[in-house]
């Protein structure tokens, strides 16, 4: 119904805020992730917004991001994630997070999210990890750099990038945050395994 909420932020809490539009206050669900980000009370902020519709409710939920909002609708297209679990997911990462520990099946990750427990993070990495690939119109230009034709995003095609995410791994980082690194690399494409880690290791600093 509403594409997005612009006014004046009247308050804010740690899972809502009101934002003041033309004297008419909109309290707006909002993840700990973006309650951290908005802008302070009596300034400017713009949420992009999804419409929950129920017989004894009418909600709304806000998001910074375009990017972050296009998580939370997928996210609830999964069994068993409502609402207010996608919020959660979108508190403890942000929409970009999250799309690298899908694609990089970081159950562990995703698992942290309050009342997402390892069955639950294991069906949105089943469910969603082939629709986050290189052709979906919203997946950020990092988490592209994972898809390919066949949606298979979780796995890089080279072999030096996928030693160069197994070595970050074996020291210590998280597989989403060794992904990332790497992808990050200029020529990776060009760089054989050992060059690739050197330059990831830069990007960890």
């Amino acid at each position: 119904m509403f594409a997005y909420v612009k006014g004046i932020v009247a308050d804010i809490a740690q899972d809502c805020c009101v934002i003041d539009v033309h004297d008419v206050g909109m309290n707006i669900h909002i993840s700990a992730q973006t309650a951290a980000r908005m802008p302070g009370i009596g300034q400017e902020a713009k949420l992009y917004t999804y419409t929950s519709v129920r017989e004894d409710a009418f909600w709304l939920y806000g998001f910074l991001s375009k990017g972050d909002l296009e998580m939370f609708k997928r996210c609830i297209t999964v069994s068993g994630i409502g609402p207010k679990g996608a919020l959660g997911l979108l508190s403890v990462m942000d929409g970009d997070q999250l799309r690298f520990a899908i694609l990089a099946q970081d159950v562990k990750a995703i698992s942290k999210a309050p009342g997402i427990g390892k069955r639950t993070a294991e069906r949105l990495v089943l469910e969603l990890k082939d629709k986050l690939d290189f052709e979906t119109a919203d997946i950020s230009r990092e988490a592209a750099v994972y898809g390919n034709e066949t949606g298979t995003g979780a796995v890089m095609d080279h072999p030096g990038k996928r030693e160069a995410v197994e070595a970050l791994v074996a020291l210590g980082y998280g597989q989403t945050e060794a992904m990332k690194a790497v992808s990050q690399v200029e020529g990776a494409d060009r760089l054989d395994s050992s060059a690739l880690l050197k330059q990831a290791l830069k990007k960890m600093f």
